[in-house]
C-alpha cells in the first residue's frame, strides 16, 4: 500500500486508458479492505469504515476531503453514526483508473492502516 499511497493523482483525460481486468486484481491486493462494485454499470471502488461515533466518522470524512480537494479527485462519500462509506471512480472514463487505488490507500492511511 505505500507505494500507491505516496504517489499522486494525474490529470486524467475521457480517453485515459481503465484498469484492465489483469491489473485490477494486483491494484486490488494492495488495498485489500476494498471491493469492486458496479453502479449503473459503471465500476467502483467501495469501502465502509467502521468508526466510534459520528464525530470521529466526520473526521474521517473532513480528513478525505481534504487530501481529494488536493489531489483533484473527489469521492462519493455517505456518513453516518460510526460508519463512513466512501466510494471512488473516474467520472471521466465512466470507471476505474489507477488515481482511484492511490486515493483508496490514502483513504486507508487517513484511517491508520499506514
Amino acid at each position: 500500500m505505500e507505494e500507491l499511497r505516496s504517489e499522486s493523482c494525474v490529470a486524467c483525460r475521457a480517453d485515459a486508458p481503465r484498469v484492465d481486468g489483469t491489473e485490477q486484481p494486483l491494484l486490488l491486493a494492495k488495498v485489500p479492505a476494498w471491493s469492486i462494485i458496479k453502479v449503473d454499470g459503471i465500476e467502483r471502488l467501495l469501502r465502509t469504515y467502521k468508526l466510534p461515533n459520528f464525530v470521529t466518522a466526520l473526521e474521517l470524512t473532513n480528513a478525505i476531503g481534504r487530501v481529494a480537494e488536493e489531489q483533484n479527485h473527489h469521492p462519493a462519500i455517505t456518513v453516518e453514526w460510526g460508519r463512513v462509506t466512501v466510494q471512488w471512480w473516474t467520472h471521466k472514463i465512466r470507471g476505474l483508473h489507477r488515481n482511484d487505488f492511490v486515493m483508496a490507500a490514502r483513504s486507508d492511511a487517513l484511517f491508520g492502516e499506514a
